[in-house]
């Protein structure tokens, strides 16, 4: 049996995909409202009944509050690359250094799309 938890972040920024053509919409500066899940998951769960604390992501939210909300995306990024696949992939890669539970993250531009890295 698999136990599995998500936990929501959300923060506001921009970015611009350079690698399109001029006339393409995505192509210009503009922003999201993103919305970012984190999946973690866990065959037992540990002493308190947990897959883990989810006071445990308090980490993610600094991380997201303090480099990326209300940032210009390809500054922090630091390449025109900044799509949901790109976020999705590098949230990922940061929480599996510090929570080796994790599966897999989502992340949402619009309210009816989603990108999602799971290796």
């Amino acid at each position: 049996m698999t136990y599995r938890i998500t936990k929501e972040f959300h923060f506001s920024a921009s970015h611009q995909l350079v690698s399109l053509p001029s006339d393409h919409q995505c192509a210009r500066l503009h922003g999201h409202n993103y919305i970012v899940e984190v999946e973690l998951k866990a065959d037992e769960l540990n002493e308190h009944g947990f897959v883990r604390d989810y006071q445990d992501l308090s980490v993610l939210k600094h991380y997201i509050d303090t480099a990326f909300d209300h940032r210009h995306l390809n500054d922090v990024l630091g390449h025109g690359r900044v799509t949901a696949e790109c976020l999705a992939k590098h949230f990922f890669d940061w929480c599996k250094t510090r929570l080796p539970e994790v599966s897999a993250v989502r992340v949402s531009e619009t309210a009816k799309t989603w990108a999602e890295y799971r290796p």
